[in-house]
């Protein structure tokens, strides 16, 4: 049987040992633990980690964060360390990720498999190594312009932001959304990890990174206005931003969408991105 530990700072080195054997399903373990540590005091990207040891290597894993979502990279013992994080937190589950299957393993181990959900997809994993990013035509003539956003611009995106969760993550649309969006918007500012591309002084799409590490990053909140569509600006967005981070010395970037977001599918194939092979899994529940 494996020992099930709570991390805390000192257990970085042997954590990131582990997470690095799942690269491709572990952005946002590994990019949180490295933005805000591993103590749990509740503050943004805080979350309670439980591991499980075989022989003193950690074999297992899973955190409850500050914002309720349990994530999990649990190849072997996932029941044990899904439970243990869950009882140790107190929190209450807003959501699951990870690989696909154990996901959905998850809702089974906490009860939550009728719980109501808002999103509940097996999503396709895509990966793209930055040297091989093709630059739209627009953006590599310079006819869009791509930059970090302006203070005066965060009301804008926060509407954005609140339209991309309803569409995308099937959220409703009350009175809580924007203020939650703004949160979210002005700590991709503080990071400067988001990006909005410009048709002459227009804003006319916008992209994000939600997780971010040295060597590897992952989009997401990828959005364009219904009526700003088919002009290719998504793509330019997201090229963009990766193109800044190349030049940070970035090699490889991450995202995944759903199997029916066929739109999604065609802008990240046409930059270059390409299918892993594995299936990422994201549950949002509905608020109750």
């Amino acid at each position: 049987m494996p020992t099930l530990r709570t991390l805390q700072p000192g257990d970085e080195v042997s954590l990131e040992a582990f997470l690095l054997q799942h690269t491709d399903t572990s952005m946002f373990l590994r990019s949180n633990w490295r933005t805000a540590g591993l103590l749990d005091e509740g503050a943004r990207f805080q979350g309670t980690y439980v591991a499980a040891y075989i022989d003193e290597t950690i074999v297992a894993v899973a955190a409850h964060f500050w914002n309720g979502m349990v994530i999990v990279q649990a190849p072997v013992h996932l029941p044990e360390v899904v439970q243990a994080v869950v009882a140790q937190s107190g929190r209450v589950i807003s959501g699951i990720s990870g690989p696909a299957a154990q996901v959905e393993a998850t809702k089974s181990i906490l009860g939550l498999s009728n719980r109501p959900t808002q999103l509940n997809e097996p999503e396709i994993l895509f990966s793209l190594t930055l040297r091989d990013l093709q630059i739209p035509q627009a953006l590599a003539a310079a006819k869009l312009q791509c930059r970090l956003p302006h203070p005066e611009e965060l009301e804008l995106l926060t509407e954005w932001c609140a339209a991309y969760n309803v569409e995308t993550l099937g959220q409703t649309d009350t009175l809580s959304l924007r203020p939650a969006c703004r949160v979210v918007i002005e700590a991709r500012q503080a990071m400067a990890m988001h990006w909005v591309l410009l048709a002459g002084d227009t804003p006319v799409s916008y992209s994000a990174f939600n997780a971010s590490l040295p060597d590897i990053v992952q989009i997401g909140g990828v959005w364009t206005p219904p009526a700003l569509r088919g002009q290719g600006y998504a793509k330019s967005v997201v090229a963009s931003s990766l193109l800044d981070a190349r030049s940070q010395g970035v090699e490889r970037a991450i995202l995944f969408t759903g199997h029916n977001n066929q739109s999604a599918q065609a802008v990240y194939r046409g930059i270059g991105f390409l299918p892993t092979g594995e299936k990422y899994g994201l549950v949002l529940f509905e608020d109750t």
